[in-house]
């Protein structure tokens, strides 16, 4: 039976590289929780509402807009590095931003003139949109970036930009506006605090990338193998757009049909439980360039064993965090002001479905890293898909609770799906099933 500690070198990264990032996620984690509770006691339900339902809607475009290859730039600049490729590896890098930043450009134009043109909106949502959309080429750059520094190896400075630096810096602008000067704070105001944490994320993201980068690209004219990019990272943009959208159907639908209030509540609940998840997302940060590692030198078994343990690693931290978060449910939420205990319900069954993803690990990066990319944006875009008509039906049944039940029941289905194909194309048993599977002693 092999030694998980001696056999590879593959195990021990990722256990290391897991822990630091799973810091960096844990105080970004606070720092998100502690902006959010001060904002939603600040303003209250409805304009706490208007906020998240805005902000939603920012996500998924800057996704779209960043193309796939905040994703893809993992594959590529490894690779690239390894063959002593720079002048491809310069290219890669600066097609990604401009087409990421041309493109974030056109959706934050026409999504302007579609708030504009909108009949019936509100002024502060409509305010709110006007000042959102610069969220989105400011996202696409940042996350861009942040992966050619983590390709580079600088996993802390990839990381602490998006998950520390912008929600700390709301915390702060918030807290002085509040507190130091006694501003009133609206939605508008809160999204443009957003904007100008997110915008200083950016910058960090920036330096640190000129800091890692190999200096002899410097000298080096890029090269361009744009077809083999705009190929790869096709997939990748679809599977980004539909995972953030799959997240935030609830957040969509009911801030569409009116229920603003609603939706902030259901996008406060949604963010406790992804708390859940940093288990899983903190190993995925060292995880996929190690699959594509052992995948590459075919060494199924080490392959079978990194995939087995760290969704044991996943499953024990989420369901930690899931009991805890369950048994605080009702008095966790009472904390962020009246109204929002309304929520409880929703966040027990989000739950359910974090605790679930763990228990089958990182299988999107198994897919991704192993070159069925392609596949599973398949089974996400069904599932993103399954999860629309569901959350129409049990919305206007359920409410809020009924955007939980829906989104658990994807969240499931997807992870379903692509642990039979993993099981049946790449014969590797999904999550904790595989620890059943001994593999040979080399």
């Amino acid at each position: 039976m092999a030694d998980l500690s001696s056999e590879d070198p593959s195990i021990e990264r990722v256990k290391r590289g897991g822990v630091a990032a799973f810091g960096i996620f844990v105080i970004g984690a606070g720092l998100t929780y502690c902006s959010q509770l001060l904002i939603a006691r600040l303003v209250g339900a409805d304009t706490f509402g208007i906020y998240t339902y805005v902000f939603a809607w920012m996500v998924v475009l800057a996704y779209f807009s960043a193309l796939g290859f905040d994703v893809a730039l993992l594959r590529f600049v490894p690779a690239y590095r390894a063959e002593r490729a720079y002048s491809l590896l310069k290219g890669v890098i600066q097609y990604a931003e401009r087409r990421a930043l041309a493109v974030s450009v056109g959706v934050m134009a026409l999504g302007m003139l579609v708030v504009l043109l909108a009949p019936g909106m509100s002024a502060p949502l409509r305010n709110t949109f006007f000042v959102g959309f610069f969220l989105v080429p400011v996202w696409a750059l940042l996350w861009i970036r942040s992966s050619a520094v983590r390709a580079f190896g600088g996993v802390a400075s990839a990381l602490a930009p998006d998950r520390m630096v912008r929600d700390g810096m709301l915390l702060v602008i918030v807290a002085v506006a509040s507190f130091a000067f006694g501003a009133t704070l609206d939605a508008p105001w809160v999204m443009t605090a957003t904007v100008v944490g997110s915008i200083v994320g950016l910058v960090l993201s920036s330096f640190a990338k000129h800091r890692l980068r190999p200096r002899l690209i410097d000298a080096l004219a890029a090269e361009y193998s744009a077809a083999i990019w705009r190929r790869t990272a096709l997939p990748l943009v679809l599977i980004a757009g539909a995972e953030a959208l799959l997240n935030r159907t609830g957040v969509l639908l009911l801030g569409w049909t009116g229920h603003t209030t609603d939706a902030g509540i259901y996008g406060l609940a949604f963010n406790i439980a992804f708390l859940a998840a940093l288990p899983r997302t903190a190993v995925n940060t060292l995880f996929a360039p190690t699959i594509s590692h052992l995948f590459a030198r075919k060494d199924q078994a080490m392959l079978q064993v990194l995939v087995s343990t760290s969704a044991l690693w996943t499953l024990c931290g989420a369901a930690a965090i899931a009991l805890v978060l369950s048994i605080l449910a009702d008095p966790l939420l009472s904390w962020f002001g009246q109204g929002y205990q309304a929520g409880v319900p929703a966040l027990r069954i989000l739950l359910v479905g974090q605790v679930f993803a763990a228990s089958l690990g990182s299988q999107l990066h198994v897919m991704n890293m192993t070159g069925h990319e392609r596949s599973a944006a398949a089974i996400l875009i069904a599932s993103t898909v399954v999860n629309a008509f569901v959350s129409v039906v049990m919305i206007h049944e359920f409410g809020l609770t009924g955007a939980a039940i829906a989104t658990t029941l994807a969240l499931i289905v997807w992870n379903a799906g692509m642990a039979v194909f993993i099981w049946r194309h790449l014969e590797l048993l999904p999550g904790v099933l595989g620890l059943q599977r001994k593999p040979m002693a080399s």
